[in-house]
């Protein structure tokens, strides 16, 4: 995938700072509203050679406002559908392309901007033990998942497993990780790491975490219920 980079030079990209880092691969729907942000949406898709844009992770911060603390690491994100809608919205439909980093930042005028640089994956092959340890706790928490949907009435989720997944070990390791219940913190590090070698362990460290809170809902089944009444207090 080419985005017309000079190797030599960092080009500048519109960014969209987010409260969530997207992966490779992953689709991105997108409600903008914010003046800057539909500014940057239409010198976009001003033109075929613009419909790009790079997403960083709010590290701390709001999406809205601007103000915000944003990660250096991110992935081009391309759009594919928009439409206008009620309010002056735009919604947008977009797949992530390939990882960025930013050399640094331009002010915010008149909408976020940064020097940024392709960061293609490192060569590497994860070790088959890495890939074996994934595949199991991709196989628990799909058991446990399906346990919690139970004491809820609900339908069990459906997670992918390794072998299903099409294209090399980087691409696998991304379209797994979209697919489960990842904090952004954790999508991070899976986005961050140099290669497949060391991202197929990232995930399946992430996952571990995902289990672990998973086995203690379960093991307080009115937990889950007291979480949800103080979301909503």
């Amino acid at each position: 995938m080419s985005v017309g980079w000079d190797e030599d030079r960092a080009p500048v990209l519109p960014m969209f700072p987010l409260g969530t880092a997207l992966l490779p691969g992953e689709t991105l729907p997108l409600q903008v509203f914010e003046p800057r942000y539909l500014t940057m949406v239409d010198h976009c898709t001003a033109t075929p050679d613009r419909m790009r844009f790079g997403v960083v992770l709010i590290a701390r911060g709001h999406e809205v406002g601007g103000g915000d603390e944003r990660t250096d690491v991110g992935t081009v994100a391309r759009i594919v559908s928009g439409r206008p809608v009620a309010g002056g919205r735009v919604l947008l439909g977009c797949v992530g392309e390939a990882r960025l980093r930013v050399d640094d930042w331009l002010p915010d005028d008149p909408y976020p901007r940064a020097r940024v640089r392709p960061w293609p994956d490192e060569y590497s092959h994860p070790d088959a033990a890495d890939v074996a340890t994934l595949t199991d706790r991709v196989g628990e928490l799909t058991d446990l998942a399906a346990a919690f949907a139970r004491t809820r009435g609900m339908p069990p989720p459906r997670f992918p497993d390794w072998e299903s997944l099409p294209g090399d070990a980087g691409a696998r390791a991304f379209a797994l990780a979209a697919a489960l219940p990842l904090g952004a913190i954790d999508r991070l590090r899976v986005l961050s790491a140099p290669g497949p070698a060391e991202r197929v362990p990232a995930l399946a460290d992430a996952l571990a975490d995902v289990v672990a809170a998973l086995r203690f809902r379960l093991a307080d089944p009115g937990g889950a219920d007291r979480d949800d009444a103080a979301r909503e207090t």
